[in-house]
């Protein structure tokens, strides 16, 4: 009856360590496991992008930066959000709703369009990385 092989709990073969004597003329390395970061799906919801400006530019100096986020978000998601993503402790988040304002060119009427934007401050001595260099 092969069909309920499948079924059949199988027994785990453990490996032996080498013996001393194998070891003697190598160097042995311990092993350093690297640690994965998780990053919820939430920091990708929230978060648009940077928002870089000479003026954003200028409040890093004070460890702020700022994001544009989506028009649904709260403060305390924007802060889940850059903790998981830049792995950085956030003091405080402010958030800044910019409205939808009407233009023209020539006799054509348009909107721009209106956005979210959250200046959030770290943790003094921490820095997040928002151009690469």
């Amino acid at each position: 009856m092969g069909l309920f092989d499948i079924f059949k709990k199988k027994k785990k073969v453990e490996k032996k360590p080498a013996p001393a004597k194998a070891m003697a003329g190598k160097e042995v390395k311990p092993e350093v496991k690297k640690v994965k970061r998780k990053v919820s799906g939430i920091a990708y919801r929230v978060l648009s992008s940077a928002h870089v400006t000479e003026k954003a530019t200028g409040l890093e100096g004070e460890n702020k930066y700022i994001f544009k986020v989506s028009a649904g978000a709260n403060k305390i998601e924007v802060k889940k959000a850059i903790e998981d993503l830049y792995g950085v402790d956030v003091v405080n988040v402010k958030i800044i709703n910019i409205p939808k304002r009407q233009r023209k060119l020539g006799r054509q009427k348009g909107w721009r369009k209106g956005y979210k934007k959250a200046i959030v401050k770290i943790k003094q001595g921490q820095k997040i990385e928002i151009m690469p260099r």
